[in-house]
């Protein structure tokens, strides 16, 4: 079972470290290549978790796979492979994510509509929904949903917005029902 209180852990010193060498973008950018490519590439997936290949094997994946990444990112996975929690990349990740959205005040959504958002829609939606729960943008992920007849649903964390025709016609209902 993985702690992530212990995740939290590391992706906080490494926030610590990024905030004092004002490199808090360039990490947050190598953070997210680095959870792509861990939860993206069954074969690092594999390699990295199984327990019949040597540190010093898997510590040398890590430096080619990872070579353009910066000291700091470098010297975490070498800190996770020493210490077998190579389990714990992504939920690290997932955290160290969060704490710079935090930080600069984004939150991630996810839309749902029938058709691809437009960049202009993206950001009239950011501009409206971010206001609502208290943030000053959003990263929006455009999930198409074919069962929506029209308009979106927003989720934000715990949050749904739900502006969507399949939604206004199901209020209306309970409405002349109830």
């Amino acid at each position: 079972m993985m702690d992530t209180g212990v995740a939290k852990r590391y992706a906080l010193a490494l926030f610590q470290i990024a905030k004092e060498n004002g490199q808090i973008d360039q990490l947050d950018e190598e953070v997210r290549v680095v959870r792509t490519l861990v939860t993206s590439s069954p074969d690092i997936h594999t390699f990295l978790q199984s327990p019949n290949i040597a540190l010093e094997k898997k510590k040398e994946m890590v430096k080619v796979a990872f070579a353009s990444a910066s000291e700091y990112i470098q010297n975490l996975l070498m800190l996770l492979i020493d210490r077998h929690r190579e389990e714990m990349i992504t939920s690290i990740c997932d955290q160290f994510i969060a704490l710079v959205n935090e930080a600069k005040g984004i939150a991630d959504a996810k839309v749902y509509s029938i058709k691809p958002l437009t960049d202009d829609e993206k950001r009239a939606i950011s501009a409206t929904f971010a206001a609502k729960v208290g943030k000053i943008s959003l990263n929006i992920e455009n999930i198409i949903d074919s069962n929506l007849l029209g308009g979106i649903k927003v989720r934000i964390g715990n949050q749904i917005y739900d502006g969507s025709l399949q939604g206004k016609l199901n209020r209306l209902q309970r409405q002349l029902l109830g």
